[in-house]
């Protein structure tokens, strides 16, 4: 397993200075650096190659983050929104590809935040499903995971538990689609969070932890960290384990994640980096035999 952060750990808005951010995870001791898919888009060729190779030279690997607008959403029931998605998406995945990032993750099946107006499930269900496997044929040809995000209801109707993260992944088909299960998500919506990543096995590609409040592993006492790393060394998980933590209030991050508290103790930077560094201890402990 090689582990990494979310950039917004550090940022109240979702722009930020990557490579400062990758200072930061260098320090801290992560192999991954999060960041937001969509920012790919607005880079050009140069700085594109620019940011890999300064992240290469620190030993920092790239995944990238998405959540889709609604004028983005492949399950709109609107073809013409469904055809933007998908080529929103690809084209994405041709400036990873350029910017040797291996990993899109998110819940681009639909668009984020959803708005919750159409929840006619089994309809868009169907329509992302038939638009994913597009997209992922693209995937497919660069090498390239689809990790499909599994959230809880109160942020998507469509996928929000293992069981429905494989079905939606065996029906799309394709070899890059596969899973992401969320600690925080899971703690809401799975019986049994082991056993959940048990069930997902060679399906899951992708992994974001953190406490049921959105803190840092090893803040709170909820989540099962010891019975979780049994059940990933148990089905041979060698991929990514990212932190997803949230803890500022403040700004578009705060806004859309639903952070109107300050969980960090009213922490400076240097705190929040300790913090951090202090947490990937603590998760290694736990998923490392």
């Amino acid at each position: 397993m090689k582990y990494g952060t979310l950039y917004a750990y550090w940022t109240h808005e979702w722009a930020c200075d990557y490579y400062e951010i990758a200072d930061k995870c260098k320090k801290a001791g992560f192999d991954v650096m999060e960041i937001g898919a969509s920012h790919t888009l607005d880079m050009s060729d140069a700085e594109i190659e620019k940011l890999r190779d300064y992240c290469k030279e620190l030993g920092l690997e790239i995944s990238c983050n998405l959540g889709p607008p609604k004028s983005k959403d492949i399950s709109s029931k609107d073809p013409a929104v469904r055809e933007a998605g998908i080529k929103f998406l690809i084209d994405i995945l041709h400036k990873m590809d350029k910017l040797g990032s291996k990993v899109l993750i998110g819940a681009y099946y639909n668009s984020w935040p959803s708005d919750f107006v159409d929840v006619d499930k089994e309809v868009r269900w169907k329509l992302s499903v038939e638009s994913m496997k597009r997209v992922a044929a693209v995937a497919d040809e660069l090498g390239i995971d689809l990790c499909l995000e599994v959230l809880n209801r109160f942020e998507t109707p469509l996928i929000n538990d293992c069981d429905e993260g494989i079905k939606y992944c065996r029906e799309v088909g394709h070899k890059s689609c596969k899973l992401l299960l969320d600690t925080f998500h899971m703690n809401i919506e799975e019986d049994d969070l082991p056993e959940a990543f048990r069930k997902a096995g060679s399906l899951l590609g992708h992994v974001h932890v953190g406490e049921c409040n959105r803190k840092l592993p090893g803040m709170g006492h909820n989540i099962p960290w010891d019975g979780i790393g049994e059940a990933l060394r148990d089905i041979g998980y060698d991929g990514y384990v990212v932190m997803e933590p949230f803890m500022k209030p403040g700004g578009a991050v705060a806004a859309d994640i639903k952070v109107y508290r300050d969980l960090s103790g009213n922490a400076d930077e240097e705190t929040m980096d300790k913090y951090i560094a202090d947490s990937l201890v603590f998760l290694k402990s736990k998923f490392e035999a």
